[in-house]
């Protein structure tokens, strides 16, 4: 009688493993957390950048076309995130999951596959050397307005100054 008792419980024990290699197989969320888009170099938007430099950062237009005074490409593309920020979701998923033997999938994994970047699109136009002249926005304007401004020498300059006085501060303490 006590082999049918631990028979059994072995076999329940081998079903919970089963069922928990089986969950972190299927989606694995620290995998998918270091795997999400990177961020894009929104620098490359500011007026006067070569095109091939565009295109290397946001990839290959799904839309051209040339016109008398240059040509008009329409970029879409995904805005990921800083690789510390990725790294730091993946070790804290694989914390989780460790810690709760396998369970926290069933919560990282969805979480992961709906927090993977912002589609945008942008529509830009160049001039006749193919630099660029103007950036509309498509999809996720506003995003794509707030990196443009962040851009601006205005606030590269207060940026700066803010860093500037917050080191000085430090080293008065």
């Amino acid at each position: 009688m006590m082999t049918d008792t631990s028979s059994s419980t072995r076999t329940i024990i081998r079903a919970a493993f089963v069922l928990v290699v089986a969950i972190w197989i299927s989606g694995c969320s620290a995998y998918m957390a270091a795997n999400q888009p990177p961020l894009k170099n929104f620098a490359v938007l500011k007026q006067g950048t070569q095109r091939s430099l565009v295109i290397a950062e946001l990839g290959t237009p799904v839309h051209s076309e040339a016109g008398r005074s240059g040509k008009k490409d329409i970029y879409k593309f995904t805005h990921g995130y800083h690789g510390a920020v990725r790294a730091g979701r993946a070790v804290a998923h694989g914390a989780a999951s460790v810690a709760t033997l396998g369970l926290w999938e069933v919560l990282g994994t969805p979480i992961e596959g709906y927090a993977n970047g912002t589609e945008l699109s942008v529509e830009v136009h160049y001039d006749a050397n193919d630099q660029v002249a103007q950036v509309v926005p498509l999809k996720g304007a506003e995003e794509i307005s707030r990196n443009l401004a962040d851009l601006a020498p205005e606030r590269q300059l207060a940026k700066q100054r803010a860093q500037t006085q917050t080191l000085n501060t430090a080293s008065t303490q």
